[in-house]
């Protein structure tokens, strides 16, 4: 049954507001809103002019940022009442949109995820700093998982052999991305861009933490100058990693949502995260990622999660940048 009630102006705002703010590469923020023509749902389109090519060639990473923007105008659609019917590349891979939401519908369920997320899209933020040795409790990683599987997307948790050759491949990762003299000017001419930003939520920037203050070097066994003695990170980081059978932009799209309904989630259960992307920038470092245990899979994402301080938000651009009005 379609409620026919077309988006207000301010139905609009709520939405673009926080699919604005998912997390991107660098905080390369690179996507646009757009009512549909009938003002009963919204496109997802890519902002190329955002893109980060020197790390990103593929678009992967671009994707994944644009899913999770998509999954926060589906906990948005929910808080205003409307059920998100979700179309991924309606047009094909590479065309415009990469999703159109139809939120005609009234929600069929006031908690579509379980629970309430819609709280947790302005307190969820990449936090770089130290986290406790608390583990996280297993139900609390069960619900994470459920959360991915959810999305078409498999979260692995990381036993203490996996969390060893993650950081290994990171660091190896880290030393070619900081000789490559292309990447490096790229990551600084977004830290120029977004000087206040302390959270990057999609980017552990490796070689760059001195500049981004992003302490993800003392993962390596490298700690960034600026980190006191008291700033002692956990001696095993808990790891995460999101994969997908295959690796095309609808997959790169639906870990998008999987990783941000995780992070949500991560967020109400009390926990902080951040992302290790070194490692997935690289393809052969990526593809040494994978369990080959597991047969085939395709990792595109590490996640680090814990309890500790949360991060600082992250600069965001303007509803208005953002949101053409049709």
């Amino acid at each position: 049954m379609s409620t026919e009630t077309a988006l207000t102006a301010a139905d609009l705002h709520l939405l673009a507001e926080a699919g604005g703010r998912a997390p991107s590469l660098h905080n390369s923020q690179p996507w646009r809103f757009r009512p549909t023509p009938d003002m009963l749902g919204l496109e997802v389109h890519a902002d190329h002019s955002r893109a980060v090519p020197a790390a990103d060639p593929d678009g992967r990473a671009l994707h994944i940022s644009i899913g999770a923007a998509v999954f926060n105008l589906r906990v948005a659609a929910a808080h205003l009442g409307r059920e998100a019917t979700v179309r991924l590349l309606p047009a094909g891979e590479g065309a415009q949109p990469r999703a159109v939401l139809d939120l005609s519908a009234p929600a069929r369920s006031p908690r579509p995820f379980g629970t309430d997320l819609y709280p947790a899209i302005v307190k969820r933020h990449s936090s770089r700093h130290a986290f406790t040795n608390r583990d996280v409790p297993e139900a609390v990683v069960a619900d994470l998982i459920t959360a991915a599987r959810d999305e078409g997307v498999t979260l692995t948790a990381l036993e203490e052999h996996g969390v060893r050759q993650v950081l290994a491949l990171t660091s190896e990762a880290e030393a070619r991305i900081a000789a490559d003299v292309t990447r490096e000017a790229e990551t600084r001419r977004w830290l120029r861009l977004e000087p206040s930003c302390d959270g990057i939520p999609l980017a552990a920037l490796g070689s760059h933490d001195r500049d981004a203050r992003v302490p993800m070097r003392s993962f390596t066994g490298h700690p960034p100058h600026h980190v006191t003695p008291a700033d002692r990170f956990e001696a095993l980081p808990q790891l995460a990693t999101l994969t997908t059978r295959f690796d095309g932009q609808t997959d790169w799209l639906r870990t998008g949502q999987a990783m941000e309904r995780v992070w949500l989630l991560a967020t109400v259960h009390g926990l902080r995260a951040s992302v290790l992307h070194q490692a997935v920038e690289i393809p052969d470092t990526r593809w040494r990622l994978r369990d080959p245990a597991e047969g085939p899979a395709h990792v595109q994402l590490v996640l680090r999660l814990g309890y500790g301080t949360p991060g600082a938000a992250s600069p965001r651009r303007p509803v208005e940048d953002v949101l053409d009005q049709g």
